[in-house]
């Protein structure tokens, strides 16, 4: 049995712990079957942004019309596309290779582990222990049980990218913030796409009015579902078929295209990890239990990351790595605190969020104050030929804290910094942002405007 201070199970996040756990003398193991970076650099945040910029390009062309620009895009070399993708990705995760394996005290596992006892792993033919674990094993995708999906050749948010030809259709099941990206992507390179969504709205985990304006804005580019449920799939020749009823009168309709997506949401990767053999709980979905200091139901055995399941980004994740690590060698602990915990979709308008939404606040009985502005009520939103998109902002009435924000526009994504950078000072009010000077004419002008449209909700 070979003996090492932290073992790590995963490549992705894990490495921050890995890294830092080396820096500081310990001999670390890190259990890693797949290629080195985890989700985010080889299948997500990384190469999925690298397809969907070109595709805000194409779209930005599209729309020019409305700024007097008379433009036509030639073609798209979806080769070129997704070649351009692949060279950053191996670059990246092979670069992260060569570093660990020149690592001293940092010894790569390079096959699936599995837990024999507590604080134990079998590795192919290595047995392994730690005084302190770290679960980091991430996430896959979540296939429903839609008869006959097996015998279609179906995609996922993973092999999607290892596509040779562009499909001319596609159809995305589940409108969630990975459907809703590829479906910007794929219909902005001109496949036909179409979206069936299960629940009543898209991206149905943000606020009501982002969801029904981002369908909107995407119908105007492609067919989109809600409130269908995918229950066959099928194919005859090239074309696949998926069957589909409406959960609101129960008809029947058929969709056919060339490719078929899969995007339902993600599961817990623990089931490989064989957990039963230890004393760390899993909850009904299978993500793993931690307490509010990310330790597990085991002493010493700390998880982090999409295996709780918990908020499902590489920014989360890196955030909780430094939290799980303090933890492991501090008796002083810290809470991990998601209240400033953002996100964003990257579809087009783009979205972004942080914090509680209005019926959230109210459930929480917080007395609210909420306030709104839209993009094309300022300078720089005339300039971009007034876009579709607001700022939502919720407050606390007696005290002013930022409960939560919401954004649907150009560059959401960056304008919601402002915003969270303010709800992690020590008042976490909206102040600072209603003070400070904000250029102009620039698109920052409508958060500030939000905050001076305060009103009891």
């Amino acid at each position: 049995m070979e003996q090492f201070d932290v073992l790590v199970i995963g490549s992705g996040s894990g490495m921050l712990v890995a890294s830092v756990a080396v820096e500081q003398g310990f001999k670390v193991a890190l259990v890693e079957h797949g290629k080195m970076g985890g989700t985010c650099i080889n299948v997500g945040c990384v190469p999925s942004k690298m397809l969907i910029y070109p595709a805000d390009i194409l779209t930005t062309v599209k729309d020019a019309d409305k700024l007097g620009i008379h433009a036509t895009v030639d073609s798209v070399d979806f080769n070129n596309i997704m070649t351009r993708m692949h060279t950053l990705v191996s670059h990246d995760s092979g670069h992260q290779a060569a570093a660990v394996e020149a690592t001293p005290d940092l010894t790569w596992f390079k096959e699936t582990g599995e837990f024999i006892s507590d604080y134990t792993m079998q590795v192919g033919t290595r047995t392994i222990t730690a005084k302190v674990v770290f679960i980091v094993s991430g996430a896959r995708t979540a296939v429903p049980p839609i008869k006959g999906i097996e015998n279609v050749g179906y995609l996922t948010s993973d092999t999607v990218l290892e596509l040779q030809t562009q499909p001319k259709s596609i159809i995305i099941v589940g409108g969630g913030y990975i459907g809703m990206e590829y479906g910007h992507f794929f219909s902005a390179i001109g496949t036909k796409t179409t979206i069936i969504q299960r629940p009543y709205r898209v991206v149905p985990d943000e606020e009501p009015e982002i969801s029904d304006l981002l369908k909107t804005e995407m119908e105007k580019r492609m067919e989109i579902y809600t409130g269908y449920e995918a229950l066959e799939a099928r194919q005859e020749g090239p074309v696949k078929t998926i069957v589909a009823r409406n959960r609101q009168d129960g008809t029947i309709r058929e969709f056919s295209a060339e490719a078929i997506m899969v995007a339902t949401g993600r599961v817990s990767n623990t089931g490989i990890l064989k957990l039963e053999k230890t004393g760390v709980k899993l909850d009904e979905r299978g993500f793993i239990k931690v307490d509010d200091y990310l330790e597990t139901s085991m002493k010493n055995i700390f998880a982090f990351g999409d295996a709780i399941g918990k908020q499902m980004f590489k920014h989360v994740a890196n955030y909780e790595a430094g939290v799980a690590w303090h933890n492991s060698i501090h008796d002083h602990k810290v809470k991990a605190d998601f209240s400033a915990a953002p996100h964003a979709v990257f579809t087009h308008p783009q979205i972004a969020s942080v914090g509680l939404k209005e019926e959230e606040a109210k459930q929480q009985k917080y007395k609210v104050l909420v306030g709104r502005a839209l993009y094309k009520d300022t300078a720089m939103g005339a300039a971009l030929g007034f876009p579709e998109g607001f700022v939502k902002v919720i407050v606390e009435s007696e005290t002013g804290k930022i409960l939560g924000a919401h954004i649907i526009g150009p560059e959401a994504s960056i304008l919601i910094q402002e915003i969270v950078n303010a709800m992690v000072t020590e008042k976490g009010g909206f102040a600072p942002i209603a003070q400070g000077m904000h250029i102009h004419p620039a698109l920052n002008e409508v958060v500030q405007n939000a905050f001076g449209d305060l009103q009891p909700a």
